[in-house]
């Protein structure tokens, strides 16, 4: 092993990504600016559903697929995609000058930490070889099925009496209610799908509609946590999703009743549902808070030379990956109140999307300043497991960072960035340590 892990996680996975076509984005500094270190936080590539598929057979008339890995592993299929991610941000690092566009010898510059499902181990294992086929880095991360406090912050236990961080129980009733109002449509389309597709239907049954999922918080629940037609309507979304991305026949997803237009139109759903989760400011700011102080400590730490606690890779690596879900990318997302649209879906955190933090240095002033992007391949480049080219790339959006960046521009300095982090960040969540 290159270095031992310090006891204190706090970073981001990264998939490095610069474009060869880039666009000029206005920055603090263009002129002849050179690209110093990427920090990319990701999400794992295509698994399958986490529940069993017979928890669905509720709500629908027939009997959802069965898939050929356990509920929540990562697919053959999501592994080569992520690996043809890999690749390409070899090719876009290495049109940088930040890594050589072939061999073994910045492997170990390159540092991979992923959390610990089977999902984000496999992704970051993919990605790894995608980078360096002869010679994949390890990928770090604690013991498979131990939390990971990077990852998944301690929450409040819904027994202490202090107030739900979403508002009182009036509010938060009020504010589910009149999402699932706003969602009713994409709801309705669902639940007809649910109720008409599929056959053969399954015998002695009587579905569940998605109108009449209790809206009750749940005992041992959050009473901020979304629930009712919307959050069902969610989790089901994201498996069609799920079906389309993996490759299925069309005729096998959503019992053939899903074309692109349609899972288009339903996504939506999922999309709704973690931005009020997992966007809001309170619980965006304790979820992401270890995250977002690991992210601005590696970049500290490729910036000064000198090693930063928080950060787990060395102070001379050029490229840092954390491997982790789309709550983590909402959440960081949410907490600098970033949004993008890409591939035509408006902060949609599909298999394989990452936030993207690049350090740069202007070549004059010598001053350092941070862009931010987001990348996603296309639903049909996930369905394909595309090969990645610059004719035919991922999509990649330049974000804003409101109070960061200038007006009009993407890129801030890195005094602005670090400043809004520690304004955005709750201490007490970022100090907290893996153990």
């Amino acid at each position: 092993m290159k270095r031992s892990l310090p006891l204190f996680l706090c970073c981001a996975c990264l998939t490095g990504t610069a474009a060869f076509c880039r666009t000029p984005s206005p920055t603090p500094d263009d002129g002849g600016a050179q690209l110093q270190f990427v920090v990319v936080l990701s999400r794992h590539g295509v698994r399958s559903p986490t529940g069993d598929p017979v928890q669905y057979d509720a709500y629908s008339r027939a009997a959802w697929p069965k898939w050929d890995v356990p509920p929540g592993y990562l697919t053959d299929h999501g592994f080569e995609a992520m690996k043809r991610l890999g690749t390409y941000d070899r090719s876009l690092l290495a049109h940088e000058g930040l890594l050589s566009a072939s061999g073994c010898a910045d492997a170990d510059r390159v540092f991979f930490y992923a959390d610990t499902d089977e999902r984000t181990q496999q992704s970051g294992r993919a990605l790894a070889q995608g980078m360096f086929p002869d010679c994949p880095p390890a990928v770090h991360g604690l013991a498979e099925g131990t939390h990971d406090p990077l990852f998944h912050p301690p929450r409040r236990q819904p027994d202490e009496s202090a107030p739900d961080p979403q508002g009182d129980p009036g509010e938060i009733d009020a504010a589910q209610t009149q999402l699932t109002e706003q969602y009713h449509a994409q709801i309705a389309q669902m639940d007809h799908i649910l109720a008409t597709c599929g056959n053969p239907p399954l015998p002695n049954h009587t579905r569940t509609s998605l109108f009449d999922v209790p809206t009750a918080p749940k005992a041992g629940k959050h009473a901020g946590e979304l629930r009712g037609p919307l959050n069902t309507a969610a989790s089901l979304s994201e498996n069609f999703l799920l079906e389309y991305t993996q490759g299925l026949p069309l005729r096998d997803v959503g019992w053939g009743c899903i074309s692109e237009s349609a899972l288009r139109s339903l996504i939506v759903l999922h999309t709704a549902a973690f931005n009020y989760e997992h966007r809001n400011p309170a619980t965006a700011r304790l979820a992401a808070s270890n995250l977002l102080e690991s992210i601005r400590a590696a970049m500290q730490q490729a910036m000064t030379g000198s090693r930063m606690p928080g950060a787990p890779d060395d102070p001379d690596d050029r490229a840092l990956f954390l491997v982790g879900h789309d709550t983590n990318l909402a959440s960081v997302a949410g907490l600098l109140r970033m949004n993008w649209t890409a591939d035509g879906r408006r902060d949609d955190t599909p298999p394989g999307s990452a936030l993207v933090f690049e350090l740069w240095r202007g070549s004059g002033s010598g001053q350092y300043f941070v862009r931010v992007f987001y990348t996603t391949q296309t639903l049909d480049q996930m369905r394909t497991a595309a090969v990645l080219t610059p004719a035919h790339p991922p999509q990649r959006v330049a974000l804003v960072v409101p109070g960061c960046s200038p007006s009009g521009k993407t890129g801030c300095s890195w005094d602005s960035f670090s400043r809004i982090v520690n304004q955005a960040m709750d201490p007490a969540t970022a100090a907290a340590k893996s153990q």
